[in-house]
């Protein structure tokens, strides 16, 4: 169970996002809002890349008393990735398998499936957008997370990269019970990858759940 207690998000003096007591279960979630109400926000908070205040507890491993366990159990795929542009593919991919106790060689289907053998030893300095979205999103499923959050998956990638990603997805939840927590202004395939959708407005999250992603 993801856990959010007295979370409150401020920039400057400009709250963002306020959420007094807030939970949910393993699942997959589809996060609705409109621009700039707070989804890259929550998302990059539970991921532990923004400063806040109040706690977010992933079965009851809390992101400010245990930082390194927290963070090994949730992984994130930012909307528009940025990478050292000096740093191969193939570099990136041993630095975050590391930092996630990933087995070794985890990695490789998911570059098969996605079609990245031929560019992975290049810089991603390199990279067109479409290629950085899959190193983005291959590195979020490195390891073994409870929890992986995707801001804006659909966008930058083609049909055919979008439909393996629905496959990894799928996958994930089955074998491993992973729980996905996903932003996109797309709307997604509900035959392919129902969701239960949460609705951020007026700087808080609904507790109203839904188990379609309808558009």
């Amino acid at each position: 169970m993801l856990h959010i207690v007295n979370f409150k998000k401020s920039y400057g003096n400009q709250p963002a996002l306020s959420i007094p007591d807030f939970a949910i279960h393993a699942g997959i979630y589809w996060i609705k809002g409109v621009n700039g109400s707070g989804k890259s926000t929550l998302l990059k908070s539970i991921a532990g890349i923004l400063a806040f205040n109040g706690d977010i507890l992933l079965n009851d491993v809390s992101i400010k008393k245990k930082p390194v366990e927290y963070r090994k159990l949730v992984n994130f795929a930012e909307a528009e990735p940025l990478f050292p542009e000096f740093l191969t593919g193939r570099e990136l991919i041993d630095l975050f398998a590391t930092a996630k106790d990933a087995p070794a060689g985890q990695e490789l289907p998911y570059l098969e499936s996605m079609g990245m053998a031929g560019y992975v030893h290049k810089p991603v300095g390199t990279y067109s957008s479409g290629m950085l979205k899959k190193i983005s999103l291959l590195l979020a499923f490195l390891g073994k997370p409870q929890f992986i959050l995707l801001d804006e998956p659909l966008i930058t990638i083609d049909t055919a990269a979008l439909e393996v990603l629905y496959g990894w997805i799928t996958e994930h939840r089955q074998q491993y019970g992973t729980s996905f927590l996903l932003s996109s202004h797309q709307v997604l395939n509900a035959d392919i990858m129902p969701a239960r959708i949460l609705q951020i407005e007026n700087q808080t999250i609904s507790t109203a759940l839904t188990d379609e992603a309808a558009a």
